[in-house]
């Protein structure tokens, strides 16, 4: 199954990337300040490919932060079911009699 993820997924991925970098190696101007884009201290110049990458990654972290953040209250009532369980795990592990146990055999 791993190998078929691999091939399916993970080849054309990587095919897709690899013609968006060679597509858009020009250079490209990012600002942060878009009142003054002429000030090289807030400026960047770098190749379009790194841009988008870098974009896509910030994307993915925003997104899976908001994901982790918007399920807490999930994993929340996971751990308090789980404790839940050990609990009445414990509470039946003392109510039962201890089983007798056998002799050794030769004894």
């Amino acid at each position: 199954m791993n190998r078929v993820l691999t091939i399916v997924v993970l080849v054309p991925l990587a095919i897709i990337l690899i013609a968006l970098a060679v597509a858009n190696r020009g250079a490209a101007t990012f600002t942060i300040d878009p009142f003054n884009p002429g000030n090289p201290g807030l400026s960047v110049e770098w190749p379009l490919f790194v841009l988008l990458f870098v974009a896509l990654g910030v994307g993915l972290l925003l997104g899976s932060a908001a994901t982790w953040l918007r399920q807490g209250r999930y994993r929340k009532a996971a751990r308090e079911r789980a404790s839940e369980v050990r609990a009445l795990r414990d509470q039946a592990m003392r109510a039962t009699p201890p089983q007798p146990t056998l002799p050794k055999p030769g004894a």
